[in-house]
């Protein structure tokens, strides 16, 4: 199995904001090769950011790799940019093999 998680720091009083983006978007991962789970993580509260993960498991690297390359994924991510206002930088991929 391959996980993925994209972090992702949200300006304090954003949060609300943040989770009803994800919970309206149309993450076009029905039915993706490969395409095993999906979460997205609320983490602690700091000075200035709350911490959100998405977690997306994969069967492989491989089916991530493709899907980063098919229309899915363009269609995911048409609007990404929407209330960029609420981010405190671009989300940091972390990729991880899952060994045991």
């Amino acid at each position: 199995m391959f996980i993925t998680m994209n972090r992702f720091k949200i300006k304090l009083g954003s949060e609300e904001a943040f989770i009803a983006i994800w919970k309206g978007r149309d993450s076009h991962l029905d039915g993706v090769p490969g395409f095993k789970t999906f979460q997205l993580l609320r983490g602690p509260s700091h000075e200035d950011h709350t911490l959100f993960s998405s977690y997306a498991g994969w069967e492989s690297h491989y089916h991530f790799e493709a899907w980063t390359k098919s229309e899915a994924f363009r269609k995911a991510h048409a609007n990404a940019g929407v209330k960029r206002d609420i981010y405190m930088g671009p989300p940091q991929l972390e990729c991880f093999e899952v060994v045991i």
